[in-house]
């Protein structure tokens, strides 16, 4: 099973994942499936270090998380088809209160912008 097709299965009906549990998930299944190649490299620092494994672990632990967690956050736009991009526009548009008073015209310009004072 690749990391991709763990991510989709455990997608909720919404097709998302919160963050935090996709993340721990993720590093959970990789740390399942590199479980002999963590050790031997957590007993590797250990013996090239004045550290002991279980000091080492919390470090060695993090990094991975790191290292996972660009692939769980990838930005909506380099995962999402193009209708799923418009469908979230349209949400993220009508999330807005449409009974916002507007700026000015001297609001938004140039000279507003800018002091007086020289």
């Amino acid at each position: 099973m690749t990391y991709l097709h763990f991510y989709k299965s455990n997608q909720d009906g919404n097709g998302v994942m919160p963050m935090n549990s996709q993340v721990s998930e993720i590093l959970r299944h990789f740390e399942e499936a590199h479980k002999e190649d963590i050790e031997v490299i957590t007993q590797v620092l250990a013996r090239i270090t004045t550290l002991s494994p279980e000091q080492i672990k919390p470090y060695l632990d993090t990094m991975l998380e790191r290292l996972v967690k660009p692939q769980a956050e990838r930005p909506l736009y380099e995962t999402a088809t193009p209708f799923e991009l418009s469908q979230a526009f349209r949400e993220w548009a009508d999330s807005h209160d449409r009974n916002t008073p507007l700026l000015s015209d001297y609001a938004v310009s140039r000279e507003s912008m800018y002091s007086d004072e020289e």
